[in-house]
């Protein structure tokens, strides 16, 4: 969803020299052969199998009892006005208050989510907005991922829609828990639509706001039609394909299998594009009223927009293909006593990934500073005890500024078992490895690596971690 109303820029967070380069070789599949049919297909459609070469990541089919909320531990709600400590007005300007409650976000017992914006007698909006708890959604070293929806939206036009803005979206990892360092951590916005228009708008964003490599606040977007039934009167698949297989990488759009915008890496310089994608994302749905992109097609929400119709949700489905890498592993298998890579991690808030210069190569988790945090799950540490933590981290930060790198077990709130404090260590890829006493620990634990700063600078990389005796 476009942040067309001037988010400021990210403050206070660096962006690392050393990247990941952008990959060549491979041959493109077409998005077409593997989207589903539109028009034909009922409402309560189930979302496609993966055709050959492809591997499914997410999905949820919003099946369960009418009235139902959605799977939380699919997807989390973003409720009132702003994210904590963020622009307000979800900082494009939009005049709604987001909420869980099922009159705005509920199952349909027929396969679908709605999401519905209402208006109360005061002439106050309610809507709502959801997104995945996920923040890894990103092709593999060399592949592709894909990241779909079959969607009807709010079926309103004209005068009645003014200030409508539903949209099926992504944002950078880095964006959650700083809300800050928009739009240079990347914005995919997949599906936007306003004022009940026949249009489909998608758009990157990147670079600097305002203005920068992207042509903020605006992004590098494009936008088409869609045939046989309006957006409004049914259902059309909508899609982006981003791909590390071509030279220069690419994010292509779809809708209903045809590819009508494509922005490549070349578009912009290579830090900006680095910068953008050398991360996950998560997905976001929601229904915005008024705001910046309502805006510039005449406004609203006013006295004449009807309040209460739904952006019908049939499924989202992330699929991924190709590539040398193995997905993190998910609910265990890990040696403690191995060298388990930082960015394996299965879930995160507040770091990205990047291309490190230390032994081995790879990556490391970077942008680390207070409050993030990364889960190992299904660690296992065996029957003789663990007493000892060791971590290969790097640091370039200021003088004053450094933390704690602590390990908890199975829960973010339990106290750390064992930390360890890290400044500046001559630069973000100049490499230590440091160890920590630890309580002893046996069995198989959830690992959370947690850190803990008095600063809000970036204080750390890490590059990996392990257990010892």
């Amino acid at each position: 969803m476009s942040e067309t109303s001037g988010i400021p820029r990210a403050v206070g967070r660096r962006r690392h020299s050393v990247r990941r380069a952008l990959v060549a070789a491979l041959g493109t599949l077409g998005l077409a052969a593997v989207a589903a049919a539109t028009g034909v297909a009922p409402a309560d459609a189930s979302a496609p199998a993966p055709s050959a070469g492809w591997s499914q990541v997410f999905l949820d089919d919003f099946d369960g009892a009418a009235g139902s909320g959605v799977n939380t531990s699919n997807w989390q709600y973003s409720t009132g006005t702003s994210y904590p400590g963020g622009a307000a007005n979800w900082g494009t300007g939009e005049v709604e208050t987001m909420t869980s409650s099922t009159s705005n976000v509920a199952l349909d017992g027929n396969g679908n989510l709605l999401i519905t914006p209402r208006r109360d007698g005061s002439g106050n909006w309610t809507s709502g907005r959801i997104e995945t708890r996920r923040t890894d959604f990103q092709p593999p070293a060399g592949g592709k991922l894909r990241m779909q929806a079959r969607i009807q939206l709010p079926n309103v036009t004209g005068a009645a829609a003014k200030g409508y803005w539903p949209a099926f979206w992504a944002l950078g990892a880095p964006f959650r828990g700083n809300y800050w360092n928009w739009p240079g951590v990347g914005e995919l916005d997949i599906m936007e639509n306003v004022q009940g228009l026949n249009t489909d708008w998608s758009t990157v964003h990147c670079g600097t706001n305002p203005g920068g490599p992207c042509n903020e606040t605006t992004g590098i977007g494009g936008s088409t039609s869609c045939t046989g039934s309006t957006c409004q009167a049914g259902f059309h698949t909508y899609a982006m394909e981003w791909d590390r297989s071509t030279s220069p990488e690419e994010i292509r759009f779809y809708l209903d299998g045809v590819n009508f915008h494509t922005v490549r890496a070349n578009q912009v310089d290579a830090t900006t594009w680095a910068n953008a994608t050398n991360h996950g994302y998560f997905v976001i749905l929601n229904v915005a009223m008024g705001g910046g992109f309502p805006g510039a097609f005449g406004g609203g929400p006013d006295g004449g927009t009807e309040p209460g119709h739904p952006m019908t949700v049939d499924y989202v489905q992330v699929l991924q293909s190709g590539g040398g890498t193995t997905p993190p592993p998910s609910g265990g298998g890990r040696d403690a006593y191995g060298t388990i890579q930082a960015e394996s991690y299965d879930s995160q808030s507040g770091t990205t990934t990047e291309s490190t210069t230390d032994t081995g190569g790879g990556q490391d988790l970077g942008y680390v500073s207070n409050g993030d945090w990364a889960l190992y799950k299904g660690v296992d540490f065996g029957s003789t005890p663990a007493t000892q933590f060791k971590a290969r981290v790097a640091s370039g930060a200021a003088d004053g500024v450094s933390g704690l790198v602590e390990v908890r077990l199975d829960s973010r709130a339990n106290a750390p078992i064992g930390s360890f404090a890290v400044g500046n260590t001559g630069g973000w890829q100049t490499w230590r490895t440091v160890p920590a006493n630890i309580s002893s620990v046996t069995g198989k634990h959830d690992v959370y690596l947690t850190f803990t700063s008095g600063q809000p600078a970036d204080f750390v990389n890490v590059n990996w971690f392990g257990f010892g005796h």
